[in-house]
């Protein structure tokens, strides 16, 4: 707070306001990437540790101080997976409230597909085909590997490029 008193909060929980002072506080947001990578008729899908299990998904990072969303992407998708990557593409976003952020959704066209997994970040990554990533979303791939549910941003950058409402 800016007089140090306690706030409470308001506005359901969108602000913080202090009897003391009048002051308001917003909850911050970070910005963060997630991104599809594409090389022609596959896409790179990663999983980490934390996910349901046979799980594959979009991957996504923060956005640093002073970056751009395309570098952001590209940072990421280099650090995580070892790829590197060309054009980036806007798609979509989507609010995260915990832990406070919005998810900016990116397609990506790979420039390289030797992967290297960070695997401190990831515990697995690989590209997939098309017709793999249509059986994991039917749920019906053989080695029970599935994407994320509708709720989540990645299903819907994975449905675009599917579909082919998404081009990169």
């Amino acid at each position: 707070s800016a007089c140090g008193a306690p706030t409470r909060v308001a506005a359901a929980g969108w602000r913080r306001e202090c009897a003391a002072c009048r002051a308001q506080h917003f909850p911050r947001t970070d910005p963060v990437v997630i991104m599809l990578v594409v090389d022609g008729d596959r896409c790179l899908l990663g999983r980490q540790s934390r996910f349901p299990r046979g799980m594959y998904s979009a991957l996504a990072g923060f956005v640093e101080a002073g970056e751009t969303i395309e570098e952001a992407v590209r940072r990421e998708i280099w650090e995580e997976a070892g790829v590197r990557c060309g054009p980036v593409r806007y798609l979509a976003s989507q609010p995260w409230p915990f832990p406070t952020t919005l998810m900016i959704g990116c397609l990506a066209r790979a420039a390289t597909t030797e992967l290297t997994i960070d695997q401190a970040e990831l515990e697995d990554a690989r590209w997939f085909s098309r017709d793999e990533v249509i059986a994991m979303r039917e749920r019906r791939h053989p080695d029970a590997i599935t994407t994320p549910h509708p709720v989540a941003i990645a299903h819907h950058l994975i449905a675009a490029w599917i579909d082919g409402r998404a081009m990169i």
